[in-house]
């Protein structure tokens, strides 16, 4: 399949569009609490793989390094992360972030969801799970997200 054919059905993609965008000032990072929202697909034990159309999401608690890569496709390259879990959930780093004073804290919890959705719409990741994740993670004080997509 050739790049320009490519480019045609990704932008027949039909898009959800807002009719206006939500915008905070967000606190200096030195004084936020951070949190890792990935699209990795991990869980926490090594049964479960996600289907392809699981729009839900896991709990990561804080400092829990024994997780599955459970995406449902065997195409993605789990090398960097069976080397290192930080290439996907950076966790390490968010904590010598917070120790140098780079960042004010982490967070107790992160999320993962499976990215590669075939639904291009989410309705269930904007309606349901997505603004559920979010209160999780507003209950736990959580200014700043970074999304490590995979």
């Amino acid at each position: 399949m050739s790049d320009a054919t490519v480019r045609t059905r990704a932008n027949d993609i039909p898009v959800y569009e807002f009719d206006s965008l939500a915008w905070t000032t967000p606190k200096p990072l030195a004084e936020s609490r951070v949190a890792i929202v990935t699209t990795a697909g991990l869980r926490t034990d090594t049964v479960t793989l996600w289907s392809q159309s699981d729009e839900g999401f896991t709990v990561l608690p804080h400092g829990t390094n024994d997780l599955s890569f459970a995406h449902f496709s065997p195409n993605f390259d789990r090398s960097g992360f069976n080397l290192d879990i930080n290439t996907v959930l950076p966790t390490d780093r968010l904590d010598e972030m917070a120790a140098a004073g780079t960042i004010g804290s982490v967070a107790k919890q992160h999320i993962s969801f499976m990215g590669a959705q075939k639904d291009h719409n989410l309705a269930t990741m904007r309606l349901d799970t997505g603004p559920a994740a979010a209160q999780l993670l507003r209950e736990d004080e959580v200014d700043t997200i970074l999304l490590t997509p995979v």
